[in-house]
Parts: C-alpha cells; sequence; structure tokens
C-alpha cells in the first residue's frame, strides 16, 4: 500500500495520492487522465476527481498500479471497480488490470473466444482477477509478446492449464518449459483465427497477435503517443536492433487492422485506412532517425 508520509509533493491535495515508490510504468496517466499524469519521470495526482466516473478510473489505477504506489486517505470501496476488470475494450476483447512489477507494470488483455480464451502476456496473478477470469471461462492459451512481459505467466499456467506461446528467440531460464515455440520471421497461424506477426527489434523475438484483422497486440513493439497524436517506436527502449524494428515495422504496415493495444504505452482505435497512413508516416519518421 502507498504511504501518505513518502506522498510526492507534487500531488494536489485531496484524497488520492501517489508516493514516491512509483516507477513510471504510465498505466495510471492512461487509465485515469483525469487525475494522474508524469512529472520528471513520476506520476502523481493533478486534480481530484471530479465525478463517480472519474472516481471509479482512480479506484481502478489503485487497483493496477504494479508496486501499490497509489494511496488513498479515506476508505474506499473496491467492489465497483473489481467488478469492472477484466474491463470490456470492444467486441470480445478485455484489458484485464492488476499490472505486476514482474513486466514493470506492463497491460494484458483477454480475447474471449469460443474456442478458448486467450490471456495475451501476464497480469499480476490477483484473486479477484482469477475468479472473473474463471467466470468468463478460464484460459486456454497464453501468448507472450516477448520476454520482458511474462510476470507470473507459470502462475497462470498452473492454475488454468493454458498453454503458452513464445518465440524461441525470447526463451529465458523462467519461460524455458513453454508448450508453444514461435520459430522465424515469418507470419504464423498456431491458432485458425489468431495470425501471429514476428516483430523482431525490442528484443530478438517480439511478436505481436492480430485478431480478426482489427485487434493488434503489441508488446512493447508499437503504441500511441496522445501527446503527438501519432503512433510511436522507441528508440530508447529498444534492447536489441533498431534497424529489425525499422524492417519488422514495414512488414507490420503491410497488414488490416484498426486496434493497436499495447503493454507499454498508449492504445488506440482508428479506421483501418487512418491506421495504414499512420502506419506509413511512423516507418518514415522510425528510419530518418
Amino acid at each position: 500500500m502507498a504511504s501518505f508520509r513518502k506522498r510526492h509533493p507534487a500531488n494536489v491535495p485531496g484524497v488520492f495520492f501517489v508516493d514516491r515508490t512509483c516507477i513510471d510504468c504510465g498505466a495510471c496517466e492512461w487509465l485515469a487522465p483525469e487525475t494522474f499524469a508524469d512529472l520528471n519521470g513520476l506520476s502523481r495526482v493533478t486534480r481530484q476527481p471530479a465525478n463517480e466516473k472519474e472516481h471509479l478510473r482512480a479506484i481502478i489505477s489503485l487497483l493496477s498500479c504494479p508496486v501499490g504506489a497509489i494511496g488513498s486517505r479515506s476508505t474506499q470501496d473496491f467492489s465497483l471497480a473489481v467488478k469492472n476488470l477484466p474491463e470490456q475494450i470492444d467486441d470480445d476483447v478485455l484489458y484485464c488490470g492488476y499490472h505486476s512489477s514482474k513486466s514493470y507494470g506492463a497491460a494484458s488483455y483477454l480475447i474471449v473466444r469460443p474456442q478458448g480464451n486467450i490471456l495475451v502476456d501476464s497480469p499480476r496473478f490477483a484473486k479477484p482477477l482469477v475468479k472473473r477470469i474463471e467466470e468468463l471461462g478460464g484460459i486456454a492459451w497464453m501468448f507472450l509478446t516477448h520476454k520482458d512481459d511474462v510476470a507470473e505467466h507459470e502462475r497462470f499456467h498452473r492454475h488454468f492449464g493454458c498453454r503458452r506461446i513464445l518465440h524461441e528467440a525470447d526463451l529465458t531460464e523462467d519461460t524455458c518449459n513453454v508448450e508453444i515455440l514461435l520459430k522465424g520471421d515469418a507470419l504464423q497461424s498456431p491458432l485458425p483465427d489468431v495470425r501471429i506477426v514476428p516483430v523482431s527489434g525490442h528484443t530478438a523475438g517480439s511478436c505481436c497477435l492480430l485478431w480478426k484483422d482489427t485487434f493488434l497486440f503489441t508488446g512493447d513493439h508499437l503504441s500511441w503517443d496522445p501527446k503527438k497524436q501519432a503512433l510511436t517506436a522507441a528508440r530508447a527502449t529498444c534492447w536489441y536492433d533498431w534497424s529489425e524494428q525499422i524492417r519488422s515495422m514495414k512488414r507490420l504496415s503491410g497488414l488490416r487492422f484498426e486496434w493497436v493495444l499495447p503493454g507499454h504505452g498508449v492504445r488506440c482505435h482508428l479506421p483501418s485506412f487512418h491506421m495504414a497512413q499512420e502506419m506509413e508516416k511512423l516507418t518514415d519518421h522510425m528510419a530518418s532517425l
């Protein structure tokens, strides 16, 4: 739990605050932008919630903070926030919340499908989340976009018996028992309605998952910059090879999709023709850096 004694001095007065244990994962800033914002690498409360909707978003942010850096000076009712997680994004795609410090606060998602649900990357193994996922039909598959965001994949595997999918180039000691290994850089379809696109760059084995030619789960390969109102890829956090990431992005730009759902960064929804234009702009920009 957050400590009021360690609160960031830039927090505005009021019920909610962020303390100095913040790791700047940015989750609260896109979950509740009316309440939280960045200041020199740390999140803080810039405005206290002004209505019930904003209050709920602040509570969801508190529950989802990977290090418990968000606190409240009064007792809160978490029941509605717990009921709202996983939270529907669109169609049968849900955002899990409950970020894990083991993946530096990356977001994870649940695809609900008759053939078996897919968990994209691993959230924290929180009992309320596990219970809600059970109610939604459990997890048949776990797709790991890359080695940084595997978090508590083993606990989810043991509990749900899900089969895990990861590219062999990102295998580590922690993931050596993954059931399905992807190879090479060709587009792959390990499940009938799923396409996986290897996108080497951020890591050697980074991959995106495309579902229904609409939803693209991008890990740390691609996200949205709300300030620039543009798609973005971060060279500063490209751990493997920037030229490879540019090449991978060009390959990805040839696909049709409307949603970008990242692990780190802000998600976005654009018409497919607009998304294609933004992808072209991004690849040109990346090549110029």
